[in-house]
């Protein structure tokens, strides 16, 4: 029996990711994966195109965004959020408030960044130039890229490290008790990215995820590129101890270079079907639950 796959967990342009969202569905129908969830970071401006994409082309899209959240010690630690209504008008506002915030930032970082190449005697980048390349939210990979291309690196690494570390501007957060809010909010639900990027000691992580299973956690990447066989096995026993979904994908951004690809992580990793299975059992459980609550009001 052939195996179905799905990649839940993809950029675009509209974040960070070098692919528009209908080229990412393009090669995802190429690969023959059944199903992908965009999953831009603060950013669901490319849902509805990948949706139409999708459709056209018999890919199955759901809606994602990867929040940027934090507790505690805790910095930086990402939440994907999943099958929420897109068009819900608090959602909107609360992101836009958030990426006006990420605009003002990357402008900073450009400023800083072009002082330095003026102190270097180069010409500086043109923000209008950067923001052509992210077609919507600019982020730091953008910044890279036109460094590239200005023939001032030769790679991504080198730009981080040569000008987008030393010229950062710091990052603001979703507290992740509001972040979990938020999507539940708008219909959708939480899963803990990437848990492996957050910590490494085991014991810690499951202090953190039963926090935030008390705060609503919904579910676990346990397919994802800081996990190898044996994290992942862990990390699929710790949902289910408490009662999550498990998801994963490739958290593809194409970059130049690198090994991950749409619909495979590092070490090939790659994600079945029973995964979005979960996601839809998760929403419907929220939704009788939502229904329920409001009837008991009533």
């Amino acid at each position: 029996m052939q195996l179905i796959y799905v990649d839940l967990h993809l950029h675009s342009t509209c974040s960070d990711g070098v692919y528009t969202p209908e080229e990412l569905v393009t090669v995802a129908a190429e690969t023959e994966l059944a199903a992908i969830a965009l999953a831009d970071h603060d950013n669901i401006d490319g849902i509805d195109r990948a949706i139409r994409a999708g459709d056209a082309v018999g890919v199955e899209v759901i809606p994602a965004v990867e929040l940027s959240t934090q507790w505690f010690q805790y910095s930086d630690m990402h939440l994907l959020g999943y099958g929420f209504d897109y068009q819900d008008p608090y959602l909107i506002r609360a992101l836009s408030e958030f990426q006006e915030f990420r605009r003002t930032r990357n402008q900073q970082i450009i400023d800083r960044v072009n002082e330095k190449l003026r102190h270097e005697q180069r010409a500086p980048l043109d923000s209008e130039a950067v923001r052509k390349l992210a077609d919507g939210t600019i982020g730091r990979p953008h910044i890279a890229q036109a460094l590239r291309e200005a023939g001032y690196v030769k790679s991504n690494d080198e730009a981080f490290e040569r000008y987008l570390v030393p010229c950062n501007v710091p990052k603001r957060y979703f507290p992740v008790d509001e972040a979990i809010r938020l999507i539940h909010s708008s219909g959708g639900i939480a899963v803990l990215a990437h848990p492996p990027y957050i910590t490494r000691d085991r014991r810690q992580l499951e202090l953190l995820v039963g926090e935030l299973v008390g705060m609503g956690l919904d579910g676990l990447e346990a397919y994802n590129n800081g996990s190898g066989l044996d994290d992942t096995d862990w990390l699929i026993k710790l949902a289910r101890r408490h009662e999550l979904v498990v998801t994963g994908g490739s958290d593809f951004h194409g970059d130049p270079g690198s090994a991950i690809e749409v619909g495979r992580g590092v070490r090939g990793i790659r994600v079945p079907y029973d995964a979005v299975e979960e996601v839809k059992g998760a929403l419907e459980r929220r939704r009788l639950q939502h229904n329920r609550t409001y009837s008991n009001l009533g």
